[in-house]
C-alpha cells in the first residue's frame, strides 16, 4: 500500500510538471489556443524581407499584434496582420518593414494616417515600405561609387 501511495504522488507530480510546461510554452511563445479576440487584415509588399509568421506588429513602440501568415499572390509578398479589435487602423496608414537594431528580428511598423475611416476587418492597408536591403546598399556603395 505504501508503494502504491509513493507511484501516485510520483506521477501527480510528474503530471502538474507536464501541465506547467505546456503553459509557460503557450505564453512564452504568445500563442493563442482558443481563437483569438481580433480581427485581421493584410498587406501587400514587394518583398516581406525576413518577417515570419509570429514577427511582432508595432505602433508607436507598442507592440499590438503578431504576422498570422505571409504568401505569395502575383508574385509579392501578401502579410496577414492580426489585430486586438480595440486597435483601429486608419485607411491612410502606412506599413513598414523594420529591423529592431542593425541585424535584428524583423518587424511590421505601422504608422497612423490621418483619416477618420477605419479599415474593415478584412480590409488592406494600401500604403507599404518594404526593408531597405543593407546588402544592396552596400553594393552600391562599393560598386557604383555613391
Amino acid at each position: 500500500m505504501k508503494k502504491f501511495n509513493i507511484e501516485l504522488a510520483v506521477g501527480l507530480f510528474v503530471l502538474a510538471g507536464i501541465l506547467c510546461l505546456g503553459y509557460l510554452s503557450v505564453k512564452l511563445g504568445k500563442m493563442e489556443i482558443v481563437g483569438g479576440k481580433g480581427y485581421e487584415i493584410y498587406a501587400i509588399f514587394s518583398n516581406s524581407g525576413g518577417v515570419k509568421e509570429g514577427s511582432n506588429i508595432v505602433i508607436a513602440g507598442v507592440e499590438v499584434g503578431r504576422v498570422k501568415s505571409i504568401v505569395l499572390e502575383n508574385y509579392q509578398a501578401r502579410v496577414v496582420l492580426s489585430l486586438p479589435r480595440d486597435v483601429k487602423i486608419q485607411e491612410d496608414a502606412i506599413a513598414s518593414i523594420k529591423t529592431k537594431g542593425l541585424v535584428g528580428e524583423k518587424y511590421i511598423e505601422i504608422t497612423p494616417g490621418g483619416s477618420d475611416k477605419f479599415i474593415s476587418p478584412g480590409g488592406k492597408i494600401r500604403e507599404t515600405q518594404p526593408s531597405v536591403d543593407l546588402e544592396e546598399l552596400i553594393s552600391k556603395l562599393v560598386f557604383e561609387k555613391i
